[in-house]
């Protein structure tokens, strides 16, 4: 997949991502965590789970891309609620 399909599907996955979980971060960071979802998606649905892929901007890698940015909010306010981040 080229970089502008990344940075595509990075940027809608990271809207969805943000509007579902609620949470509010830029532009810039909303591209970054749906490109960032978009890896860490798809190496599990594909190395984990054997399902789908992230190969090009259609639905499946959205959703995909999707799950993995949600993944990464989650994780991301449960690592900053305990303190690791603060400093």
């Amino acid at each position: 997949m080229g970089l502008i399909s990344w940075i595509v599907v990075g940027a809608i996955a990271g809207f969805l991502a943000n509007m579902l979980m609620g949470s509010k971060t830029g532009l810039v960071m909303m591209v970054v965590l749906g490109i960032v979802g978009g890896i860490v998606g798809g190496f599990v649905a594909t190395e984990v789970l054997h399902k789908g892929s992230v190969n090009g901007i259609n639905v499946e890698s959205i959703v995909i891309a999707t799950i993995g940015a949600i993944a990464l909010i989650l994780i991301f306010g449960l690592n900053r609620s305990r303190g690791w981040f603060r400093r």
